[in-house]
């Protein structure tokens, strides 16, 4: 799906950006945009978004995978792959539907390939789809992947970038091996060949070709640690959980939206995780945002959204002026004048003055909170220079609301795909659990 994209470039959007590097934004931003959707009409697909719940089918394997990640730009796995399984790090990327990984080209090599590299020759249960397969004509419904026909007869996939890189390879089909006792149906996911990305992505939205969909995985959860201020410092080490979470009795709920067929609109993504915002505090203060702002309008503009792979949070302008607005009231003087990072946030400071604005809150239906302590409300961008890590989302070309990694941050944040909601539980994420 065309949203697929931008989501993948949140991805892999560098809060180590510096201002002078704002005009290379679209480093890794593909150029496809929201409003090229295609319309859908695959039962399936609409069953999957538009239903309630999900009935786990009888015999569907059951996952309980903990696992550590590494936390930098967004949550980075070590996934077992293939027969006898080979390491690969991949984002854990919950705006995104395809997962790929690093392949190596089947050429004469003096010496062995990276490890971090997946070679095929070395798995049983590897395979590649041909060009003939379902999946690989160019509409597929909810996901519009550019695909081809390549000299082999084999389906062919590229990702076009705005820089100008290329990230292509096969389709093919291979299991995620977590022990020998357990370990995934062959799922479809991209081999990359030519990239310039070192890792791998590990989609999991709610597309019908997300690792959750595939391997039916009905709960998954992650808790992402805080990262140290000094940059440089080693990067923290946060816990995933595939399957039931023993934490989540203490854990807060708050619906998915769901949409279906009749309500497909130009700027909506359907497959994304959309729950219901109600507002801002800060300081303790109640911002003057109408709710509507957080929620899609009759175009889909507007949309919430909880993406794991986006580093920054991003609002529309309406939301987003407000927040400024009263930034500005309590430490207008000590604004960095004319200064904006990455071509999408300007409440930048020489310092880290988070204690001056005090805490920030992000209010959710049902009672919901995410609290962001006035200590962690500034990050740190370049040198000395701190910024309020929320962005405007038309200056990436999005009109939704998305809550990135940097405010899920000692936060359990776990997606209840059978009861279709998603829940948060404060945590220190540092400490393993």
């Amino acid at each position: 799906m065309a949203l697929f994209f931008f989501f993948f470039f949140c991805s892999l959007f560098p809060l180590s950006l510096s201002s002078t590097t704002a005009a290379n934004l679209s480093i890794s931003f593909p150029l496809f945009t929201p409003h090229s959707r295609p319309s859908t009409t695959n039962p399936l697909h609409d069953s999957l978004i538009s239903s309630k719940s999900v009935v786990q089918p009888k015999g569907t394997p059951s996952y309980n995978y903990k696992l550590p990640f590494k936390y930098s730009m967004a949550p980075i796995v070590s996934l077992p792959i293939g027969t006898p399984p080979q390491t690969q790090q991949m984002v854990l990327d919950t705006g995104s539907q395809l997962s790929w990984i690093q392949c190596h080209k089947k050429v004469l090599r003096k010496a062995p390939p990276p490890a971090s590299i997946f070679d095929p020759s070395l798995s049983s249960t590897f395979s590649v789809l041909p060009c003939n397969h379902p999946i690989c004509k160019p509409r597929v419904p909810d996901f519009t992947l550019p695909t081809t026909c390549d000299q082999n007869r084999l389906c062919h996939y590229s990702y076009f970038y705005a820089d100008g890189t290329l990230a292509e390879g096969n389709l093919v089909r291979e299991k995620f091996t977590f022990s020998r006792a357990t370990s995934t149906p062959p799922l479809t996911l991209g081999c990359a060949q030519d990239t310039s990305d070192t890792k791998g992505i590990l989609g999991m939205n709610l597309g019908r070709l997300s690792f959750p969909s595939q391997a039916k995985i009905t709960k998954f959860s992650y808790c992402i640690p805080t990262r140290p201020a000094q940059t440089g410092s080693p990067s923290p080490t946060g816990t995933f959980y595939l399957g039931n979470n023993p934490n989540s009795a203490t854990f807060r709920y708050v619906d998915l939206l769901t949409f279906g067929q009749s309500q497909r609109m130009p700027n909506l993504d359907p497959l994304a995780y959309t729950v219901v915002m109600l507002g801002v505090r800060i300081g303790g203060n109640k911002l003057s945002i109408l709710p509507s702002v957080f929620r899609p309008d009759a175009s889909g503009a507007g949309q919430t959204m909880i993406d794991s792979g986006c580093e920054l949070t991003y609002f529309v302008d309406e939301a987003y002026n407000k927040v400024k607005e009263e930034i500005v009231k309590l430490v207008g003087p000590k604004l960095k004048k004319g200064y904006v990072y990455a071509n999408v946030a300007d409440m930048c400071f020489d310092s880290n003055i988070g204690p001056l604005i005090g805490d920030m809150v992000l209010e959710f239906d049902k009672g919901v909170e995410i609290v962001i302590a006035k200590e962690h409300i500034l990050h740190n961008v370049e040198g000395k220079v701190w910024c309020v890590a929320i962005g405007r989302s038309d200056m990436i070309g999005a009109a939704s609301n998305i809550i990135g990694n940097v405010h899920q941050q000692n936060q359990w944040v776990e997606f209840d795909l059978a009861n279709r909601r998603v829940g948060f539980g404060k945590a220190d994420c540092s400490i393993p659990v």
